[in-house]
């Protein structure tokens, strides 16, 4: 069931959500971002639904009735308030796997970037990360690496992997479909 809130009410729910962010509950952080990106897919008119348990898969995105073969792409969602970006070398057995991260999830409008894990390999390559004990897993953490801050050279790498726009979200997701088949 659909709730319609009053304005007053939307602004009350506003400042909640904003108040709960700036917490830095990285939980609510999370679900904050997993439901923008669910609504950014949903706006694309692709289907979402989510894992019941969490073994490195947040969400599916599929295309089932606009298509003539259902097709589905399983995703792994990272969400912040501010910028980051990291790539975790457990998620290159996942070949089909989308690593989309979700930045200024507290701001009015968030940006999103969706790369494949090869994509994202590769990004850490050009800036040298791979050559680290981090990413050849001689600490403590598992094997990858990542930041919490993003610097100029690294937002350049992203830039043609940020989606700005619904119609993007099929190009990436779904290469193969493109547009609507029917």
């Amino acid at each position: 069931m659909r709730r319609n809130y009053s304005p007053k009410q939307r602004n009350s729910l506003d400042l909640l959500f904003l108040a709960l962010m700036k917490q830095k509950d990285t939980q609510i952080v999370e679900l904050a971002g997993r439901n923008r990106l669910a609504s950014e897919l949903q706006k694309a008119k692709i289907e979402v639904a989510r894992p019941e348990r969490d073994r490195g898969v947040d969400l599916v995105a599929y295309l089932d009735l606009d298509v003539e073969k259902f097709c589905a792409r399983p995703i792994q969602m990272k969400a912040a308030t501010g910028e980051i970006f990291n790539v975790q070398r457990r998620y290159e057995k996942f070949p089909e796997l989308m690593l989309i991260f979700v930045w200024n999830v507290a701001m009015d409008k968030s940006r999103y970037f969706a790369l494949t894990y090869k994509e994202a390999e590769s990004v850490a390559q050009v800036m040298k990360w791979t050559e680290t004990a981090s990413w050849k897993g001689e600490t403590s953490g598992p094997p990858g690496y990542g930041v919490w801050k993003v610097n100029d050279e690294l937002r350049g790498l992203l830039a043609p992997h940020e989606i700005a726009a619904p119609e993007q979200w099929r190009k990436k997701l779904f290469p193969e479909v493109g547009q609507l088949a029917k």
